[in-house]
């Protein structure tokens, strides 16, 4: 699949397009600034774009999809383009939700806490060797990147 990231310098933005890198994915992005660590992970992927800024003529029919980031504006000049040519174009949580919705899916919630509790079921999962994907919202020590997406996997957190 051919993917392009609408401000794919966000910190769960990045992450997405490493995970889908990972799997295999051809994958673009624009942004109008990258801040570390999101910088170098995304240049040690081969990831980083060249130049900052939108640039529309990176928006072509025969992307598969656009992840647009949060802080795109409804004006971005690489939104516009991707409208235009009917792109499909997907939320960060929308496209989440396409990669597993056939999957079971365990959400953990609340006010405090969350990325903790992901953080004890994600490294018991991996100390018994039981695979599954996964999308936390916080850098995890152990984990080289806080989204794991796959097609054989079927659980995710």
């Amino acid at each position: 699949m051919r993917i392009h990231f609408i401000a794919i310098g966000g910190s769960a933005m990045h992450n997405l397009a490493l995970a889908l890198h990972a799997k295999g994915y051809q994958i673009t992005g624009s942004d109008d600034v990258i801040f570390e660590p999101s910088k170098s992970r995304l240049e040690a992927k081969g990831l980083l774009p060249e130049t900052f800024g939108w640039f529309p003529e990176k928006i072509t029919a025969d992307l598969d999809a656009i992840i647009l980031g949060m802080h795109a504006k409804p004006d971005n000049a690489e939104l516009l383009k991707a409208q235009e040519l009917g792109v499909t174009i997907y939320s960060y949580p929308e496209f989440l939700y396409e990669q597993s919705k056939y999957k079971t899916r365990v959400v953990i919630g609340g006010s405090h806490g969350k990325t903790t509790i992901t953080s004890m079921i994600l490294h018991v999962l991996n100390y018994h060797d039981i695979a599954v994907d996964y999308m936390v919202g916080a850098q995890l020590e152990g984990f080289d990147t806080m989204v794991h997406l796959t097609e054989e996997n079927d659980f995710i957190v």
